[in-house]
């Protein structure tokens, strides 16, 4: 009876063991490039006389962010302001932290592209010191249209849920526009004109890779993740 009990209770503290140890999970790194293929486009100039504040703050002229290449790469240019994230069945994501900041500098949003994992904050800040005001316009979550006086210095701003790529405007000064994703998860990255991204702690596993750009729309390519070590997979987007 006694030999029984001592099992029992073996078992018992195996059982708690299992419930209470937290899991494993291996994890590895997406990395590569994203490149644009095709003819480049003539940029228009941004036209910013109808605030003499914020074309006072350029030494010349002021070119459209809509489409930033960068260096000869992969039969093509390397691509910024695009989100990649992965898609596909994740385990349950580790909470949100820290916060994402977009600035207003020389009446542009700086950077022009932000991703938002659900639960955090996003931070607009006004390093020009100038009348702004920031407009969202997503479908899913809340509409906010905040002003920003020349003596607020920054605002903070939290989502209820995930949502593609929704724009920011200032109605103030119409060229400005910014582009915000709320996903669940922090598997993504936002390329500069380099073209490089890279997601790391990526839970081991197959799952599609996809990449946005607000002109060229969305590209998705199959990726199989390591446990351990990375996995490289490039990117190409074109009109």
């Amino acid at each position: 009876m006694q030999s029984l009990t001592i099992r029992s209770q073996g078992i018992l503290l195996a059982l708690v063991l299992c419930l209470t140890t937290p899991t494993l999970v291996l994890a590895g790194t997406l990395e590569g490039t994203v490149v644009y293929r095709g003819a480049v486009p003539k940029l228009p100039t941004v036209d910013m006389n109808a605030d003499p504040q914020c074309a006072a703050r350029h030494d010349g002229t002021v070119t459209s962010s809509v489409l930033v290449l960068g260096s000869e790469a992969n039969g093509g240019r390397t691509l910024g302001n695009v989100l990649v994230q992965i898609t596909g069945r994740l385990p349950a994501s580790p909470p949100a932290s820290g916060t994402v900041v977009i600035d207003q500098v020389g009446c542009l949003y700086e950077p022009r592209l932000v991703g938002v994992q659900l639960g955090q904050s996003l931070e607009v800040r006004n390093s020009d010191g100038l009348m702004h005001n920031v407009h969202f316009l997503p479908k899913q979550n809340e509409e906010k249209n905040l002003a920003m006086p020349p003596f607020l210095k920054q605002v903070k701003v939290d989502f209820a849920k995930p949502e593609p790529a929704f724009p920011v405007k200032c109605d103030l000064h119409p060229w400005m526009k910014a582009w915000v994703a709320v996903l669940e998860h922090p598997y993504f990255a936002t390329t500069g004109p380099d073209g490089v991204f890279r997601i790391e702690g990526v839970p081991a596993g197959t799952y599609t890779a996809a990449a946005w750009h607000e002109k060229l729309g969305r590209v998705e390519s199959e990726v199989t993740v390591p446990a351990d070590g990375s996995t490289t997979v490039n990117l190409v987007m074109s009109r």
